[in-house]
């Protein structure tokens, strides 16, 4: 649970033009954002730039100096000369796990999605940053180093004022809610405003570390043993979209090797040996074969697998991928439920992203399901009728919500609200 330092909603009325930069795993994505009059309502424009492998796991500066690069190539394309440019406030995505005393720093706690640059972790990376910047002479000062959790939170509360939590669910998992500073206990000695909002990253996929609530199977257990960090994020190995397709793999494999079963008997399972061949996009596939003898999971296991399957086999294999899909979203329920008991939410909507919940078939009836069941909610007398709380697609967090943030940041600095703020000077 880390507070952001993210102290309000917004209103919908915040104007001006801020950059936002989402760092991932795959692309590094720029944008700028125009907060226009009308209420609720922004213009985008944005690029694109791959982050080359090599970086992810070469120097730290040669990071910083590309990321900077590529600000400098936006900025000169949208606005010409840089020389004559007041510096841009720009919000930073910075999705790695990190702790943060203050909304303008950042102390990378550990590498994640196939970075592992030595120098880094344990460091705030935003002097880093800063220096690449001020070296190149890009005209651009950071406002607010955030997480892409807590951007869908406001970028949804920005266009739809019921949005009270932020979810993805995706290659990872995690969730973003409004918390009152007086129920905060890791900020006790800050003696803010017991009333006063914060928002909170809540890194939900490490609930249950201690392997003390949620039952496991073994597949669970190889999934944890077998991981580049065994006993970490517990929660997120059972529902996101990096491990289920392993979980369905490691099922498939001991049903084969173990048991009276001995499903795809006779053949060569080696290509089904190999840990994570599989996605979750594969058992999307399984899910959404429409077809009464499930010929085109027959083909995909032909193709991807070499695997001929029977159709006592392919029928297996279809309620495994149902039972892994439906623990998942069911899971994946239990936190939304928590966050809305813990704050007393009767209705509310939650912003969800992430390519699990927009892609994976059945996954939001199936965690609407579950919270009807976990909440107790009456049956609908309507099927068109709106449940009590809904999970939504969420608006774009890692841009928009980025520069929301850096807009609620500047606006509360203006106000004289400088709590979690390292550097004043860069805010006038």
């Amino acid at each position: 649970m880390n507070p952001t330092w993210v102290m309000s909603f917004p209103t919908g009325y915040e104007t001006g033009t801020y950059l936002a930069l989402d760092m991932g795993g795959t692309n590094l994505r720029v944008c700028q954002i125009t907060l226009t009059e009308q209420k609720s309502e922004f213009d985008i424009i944005q690029s694109k730039y791959r982050m080359p492998e090599e970086l992810k796991t070469g120097q730290a500066d040669e990071l910083w100096d590309y990321i900077a690069d590529c600000l400098m190539q936006f900025i000169e394309t949208h606005h010409g000369d840089t020389s004559k440019l007041d510096k841009l406030p720009l919000g930073f995505t910075f999705s790695y796990p990190a702790t943060q005393n203050y909304i303008d720093e950042g102390v990378l706690q550990r590498w994640t999605k196939g970075f592992d640059i030595a120098g880094v972790e344990g460091r705030n990376v935003v002097p880093m940053f800063e220096a690449a910047l001020a070296q190149r002479g890009v005209p651009i000062k950071l406002t607010a180093l955030i997480n892409d959790t807590t951007g869908t939170l406001i970028a949804s509360a920005y266009t739809d004022t019921k949005m009270k939590i932020g979810c993805i669910f995706g290659t990872g998992c995690n969730a973003a809610y409004m918390e009152d500073c007086g129920s905060i206990p890791k900020l006790a000695h800050l003696n803010l405003p017991p009333e006063t909002p914060m928002a909170i990253n809540c890194e939900w996929g490490a609930f249950d570390n201690e392997h003390k609530v949620l039952p496991r199977t073994p597949y669970d257990i190889i999934i944890d043993k077998d991981s580049p960090r065994p006993g970490q994020q517990a929660f997120e190995k059972m529902i996101a979209g990096l491990y289920l397709g392993e979980i369905f793999r490691l099922i498939m494999v001991d049903l084969h090797d173990n048991h009276e079963a001995h499903i795809f008997s006779g053949q060569d399972i080696s290509k089904l040996r190999r840990p994570y061949t599989l996605d979750s996009s594969f058992l999307s596939a399984i899910e959404e074969d429409p077809f009464e003898n499930l010929s085109e999971t027959r083909d995909l296991f032909l193709k991807k697998l070499e695997i001929e399957a029977n159709p006592a086999e392919l029928e297996l294999v279809r309620r495994t991928a149902e039972l892994i899909g439906t623990r998942a979203a069911r899971l994946s329920a239990c936190g939304v439920a928590a966050i809305s008991k813990k704050k007393g939410y009767k209705s509310c909507h939650v912003g969800a992203d992430g390519s699990v919940f927009n892609k994976y078939p059945h996954f939001k009836a199936r965690g609407a399901q579950a919270l009807r069941e976990i909440l107790d909610w009456p049956e609908k007398t309507d099927p068109k009728e709106e449940d009590p709380i809904e999970i939504l697609a969420a608006e774009d967090g890692s841009g928009v919500g980025a520069a929301l943030i850096a807009a609620l940041t500047l606006k509360r600095v203006k106000e004289g609200n400088m709590h979690g703020i390292l550097h004043p000077e860069n805010f006038h």
